[in-house]
C-alpha cells in the first residue's frame, strides 16, 4: 500500500490534474471561474482572502523550491540542510497560521451565511474544508519537524519528490519509515491535486497565466462584434437617409 500511495498515486493525482484542467478549459471554458459572492459580507471576505492567500502562496513556493531544488545548489550555496530545515520550520510555521486564519474566516462567512451558502456548491465547500485540513497537518508537522532540526528528515522528502519528477523506481522507498502525519499530509495533498479540475480551484491556473497570455499569446486588439444583423455601411445609410427626411433643424443644436 505504501509503495501504491507514494509511488504510483503521484502518477495518477498530476496526470488527473493536467488532463483534466485542459478537458475542462477546452469543453466547458464558461465555468473556469471562481464564482463571486463579494456583495456578501465583503470585509470579512476581503481580510480572509488576503491571509488565506498571502499564506497558501508563501507555502506553495516554499514546498516546490524547497522539495526540487538538488540538494547539491544548497551545498553550493553554503546552506546547511539544518539551516534549511530551520527555515522550513519558521517560514512554513507563519504562513501556515496565516493561511489557516484567512481559511478558517472564509469557511464561517461561506457556512453561517444562509445567502452564501445557498449559493455554495457541495464542491465550494468540500475544497475548502480539505484545505483547511492540509493546513492543520501541515502546521502539525512543525511540531514533529523541530525534533529533527539536523535536517536528516527533510532530505528524504527531497529525493523522494525529485524522485517522483525524474520518473525514478522505488522513490517511494526514501519515506517509508517518515511519521504518520508527514504521509498524511503528502496523501491529502496529492488528493487535492486529484480534485482539483473540478472545483473551483481552476481559477490559480488563470493567476499564473493570465499574465503571460495578455503579453505574448493574444492576437491582438479585442474584437468586439455587434449582435445587429444589417452590416455596419447598409445602417449608416439608413441614418444618413433618416437625417436627409427630417431636414436640417433635426441635427442643429437648440439655441
Amino acid at each position: 500500500m505504501h509503495n501504491f500511495l507514494f509511488g504510483i498515486y503521484p502518477y495518477i493525482a498530476l496526470s488527473v490534474l493536467l488532463i483534466g484542467s485542459v478537458v475542462r478549459y477546452e469543453r466547458d471554458p464558461f465555468t473556469w471561474k471562481t464564482s463571486s459572492s463579494q456583495m456578501l459580507r465583503r470585509k470579512q471576505l476581503i481580510i480572509g482572502s488576503i491571509l488565506f492567500h498571502v499564506g497558501v502562496l508563501v507555502i506553495f513556493f516554499g514546498h516546490l523550491f524547497g522539495l526540487l531544488t538538488p540538494i547539491w545548489i544548497f551545498d553550493a550555496m553554503g546552506i546547511s540542510h539544518g539551516a534549511k530545515q530551520l527555515l522550513a520550520v519558521v517560514a512554513g510555521g507563519i504562513a501556515g497560521v496565516v493561511a489557516l486564519v484567512g481559511g478558517g474566516m472564509l469557511m464561517h462567512r461561506r457556512w453561517t451565511d444562509p445567502r452564501i451558502r445557498k449559493t455554495s456548491s457541495f464542491a465550494d465547500i468540500a475544497i475548502l474544508a480539505l484545505l483547511l485540513a492540509q493546513l492543520v497537518l501541515g502546521v502539525g508537522t512543525v511540531f514533529v519537524s523541530i525534533q529533527h532540526l539536523d535536517g536528516y528528515e527533510m532530505t528524504k522528502f527531497m529525493a523522494w519528490a525529485q524522485g517522483i519528477v525524474t520518473f525514478q523506481a522505488g522513490a517511494a522507498a526514501h519515506i517509508a519509515d517518515a511519521a504518520l502525519i508527514f504521509k498524511l499530509h503528502l496523501f491529502l495533498g496529492l488528493t487535492i491535486f486529484l480534485v482539483f479540475p473540478f472545483t473551483r480551484l481552476v481559477h490559480i491556473i488563470s493567476g499564473f497565466f493570465a499574465p503571460l497570455r495578455y503579453l505574448f499569446l493574444r492576437a491582438g486588439y479585442q474584437l468586439v462584434r455587434s449582435r445587429r444583423r444589417r452590416p455596419l455601411e447598409e445602417r449608416r445609410r439608413a441614418f444618413d437617409a433618416r437625417q436627409a427626411r427630417r431636414g436640417p433643424a433635426a441635427t442643429t443644436p437648440a439655441e
